[in-house]
């Protein structure tokens, strides 16, 4: 393959939202750079940011033909996420939140999976967290279940067609990750995995399911 069959075919899109997080896209962006499994593009969508998102973006830019950038208003996050589907060019695509970061394996061992079981459509999973955190339950929001028993979008590694038959992330206020693996379950293969746990997960202060929890503890 050449280089520039290689900078047209990734094999795998990671498309990756931020909406003024630029404290954190450091360690997130360098992160997918070290992946051990290099046949990627990164898709930055930047949600309307006003901090100094792209003055941090810009500077991968100008080394990484493989990192992409695109900006709009702010829509939120789902929209963002389709966004990013549709300008991807991967075989599979697959997520990764700004405030977040990868285990330098993460992306090989998801690749790995979907080749040692190729009827499986879509995963989800295998995520590290260095704390118990409660979120508020999609079907009764009014209670608290703990993250390692939810969907966690960002772990999302699929194949292209799952997300375009879906036809994307739906634009709700909270849960579009559950929403779019109850679509993909009915007409899909996917699969739920535990290990090996290379997705970081980090909560930052203005992350949604911290700002759900609060509103839900407001009305109490």
């Amino acid at each position: 393959m050449s280089s520039l069959e290689f900078l047209l075919k990734p094999e795998i899109s990671v498309i990756l939202c931020t909406y003024n997080r630029a404290e954190y896209l450091n360690k997130c962006i360098e992160s997918v750079i070290a992946q051990t499994y290099q046949n990627w593009e990164l898709i930055i969508v930047d949600d309307g940011s006003h901090d100094n998102t792209f003055e941090i973006v810009n500077n991968y830019l100008c080394k990484f033909k493989k990192i992409r950038y695109l900006k709009h208003q702010n829509c939120k996050l789902a929209y963002s996420k389709n966004v990013g589907i549709q300008a991807s060019f991967g075989q599979y695509i697959t997520f990764i939140d700004s405030d977040d970061r990868y285990h330098e394996n993460h992306l090989k061992s998801r690749l790995e999976y979907m080749q040692t079981y190729p009827d499986v459509d879509l995963i989800q999973g295998g995520f590290f967290i260095d704390e118990e955190i409660l979120v508020a339950d999609y079907y009764q929001p009014s209670n608290l279940v703990n993250l390692k028993n939810c969907v966690l979008g960002p772990t999302f590694f699929g194949k292209r067609k799952v997300f375009f038959e879906v036809k994307g992330f739906n634009n709700i206020a909270y849960g579009e990750d559950t929403d779019l693996w109850e679509r993909a379950e009915k007409v899909f293969n996917t699969e739920t995995l535990t290990e090996p746990e290379t997705y970081i997960y980090t909560r930052a202060e203005t992350s949604i399911t911290k700002s759900v929890l609060q509103n839900i503890s407001s009305t109490h």
